[in-house]
């Protein structure tokens, strides 16, 4: 083919393509100012506080900090909290961007590790929600034999009271105490520290009266997120995260985990798992419990069809997909602390 030819077929091709994609959706100001008032009346904007920071100190949430990143936490000192929650580095999204996660011996976990950011505000930790509080989840890890694989409690304590460094640490967190260092002080200060990490995302910024806080695109995504029914199970400040639901609510979904049965053994919990909140999902992927979806427009296109039985266009998945990007959190890396 003559280059003048080749141009030409290149030019089709292009324009074709631009063809079948749809024009730029148009929000003007007097919709954006209703869609706020809609979003922010459905969902509402996050507080600046976590439920139960009234009483962390400085001192409790730096102690956690060094915590979260210590690797002495681990039966051979090769993993902490921050290897399945990356909260530095250039992908600081509180998850680790694995299906599932490795644990100190090698082993991987069944479940995707989700992030730990803005996890204070949900009504419970975990995708069976096994944990009640951020206090009780913070154990978990640290003696869960395929996580960080400490044998017990003692264990930890002696790990951490043959620490010098740490002496004076507990001792500024837990003023009083005759022995400070223990297992349930460790994650009183994990959690403390967890309370800290609260997102900050675009969507907020609109909702608190920024209207021009999204682009286009991203206000048509917030429309059809509202009109279609995602608020269903994702709403809140958190948008999700606030309640259990059954996964194929509407259209069926294979999976071999229980889910919160295995917690509660009602019948009824069956297959039922942790809403996942939609704050800085964008960064989070791969998605769902066991991490299966890689995409996130597919996990889009996934969740309309299973949860409420609507197949949506590709350009509504587009528009959906950037709508989450308002999401994305932009506070940043946390530097871990000097050794």
């Amino acid at each position: 083919m003559t280059r003048p030819r080749l141009l030409a077929a290149t030019l089709i091709l292009v324009l074709a393509a631009c063809a079948k994609k749809a024009p730029e959706p148009k929000v003007d100001r007097a919709t954006r100012k209703s869609l706020a008032a809609q979003a922010k009346a459905t969902l509402g904007v996050l507080p600046e506080k976590m439920p139960g920071s009234e009483t962390d100190t400085p001192a409790l949430a730096a102690l956690g900090k060094a915590l979260y990143f210590e690797k002495r936490l681990s039966v051979n000192g090769t993993q902490s909290c921050n290897d399945c929650h990356r909260l530095d580095g250039e992908h600081p999204s509180g998850a680790d961007g694995e299906k599932t996660s490795g644990g100190a011996r090698g082993k991987r976990g069944t479940r995707n590790s989700p992030s730990v950011k803005n996890a204070g505000y949900h009504v419970a930790q975990f995708w069976d929600g096994r944990a009640k509080t951020l206090e009780e989840q913070a154990t978990g890890p640290l003696l869960n034999p395929v996580e960080m694989a400490m044998p017990d409690a003692a264990t930890v304590q002696a790990t951490l009271r043959a620490a010098p460094e740490y002496r004076e640490g507990f001792a500024a967190a837990f003023p009083g105490e005759a022995e400070p260092i223990s297992l349930a002080n460790t994650a009183h200060a994990l959690a403390a520290f967890q309370r800290t990490l609260r997102t900050r995302d675009r969507l907020d910024d609109f909702l608190n009266g920024d209207l021009e806080a999204l682009s286009n695109r991203e206000a048509a995504g917030l429309q059809l997120f509202l009109k279609t029914g995602c608020t269903t199970c994702h709403n809140s400040p958190t948008i999700g995260a606030n309640q259990y639901q059954l996964l194929g609510l509407v259209k069926a979904w294979e999976t071999k985990d229980e889910g919160r049965f295995a917690v509660t053994k009602n019948e009824e919990d069956r297959r039922k798992f942790k809403v996942p909140s939609l704050r800085n999902a964008v960064n989070t992927g791969p998605w769902f419990h066991d991490g299966s979806v890689d995409r996130l427009d597919e996990a889009v296109r996934k969740m309309a069809w299973h949860q409420l039985g609507k197949e949506l266009t590709d350009d509504e998945i587009a528009s959906i997909v950037a709508f989450l990007g308002a999401l994305a959190d932009r506070s940043g890396p946390v530097a871990p602390p000097p050794r």
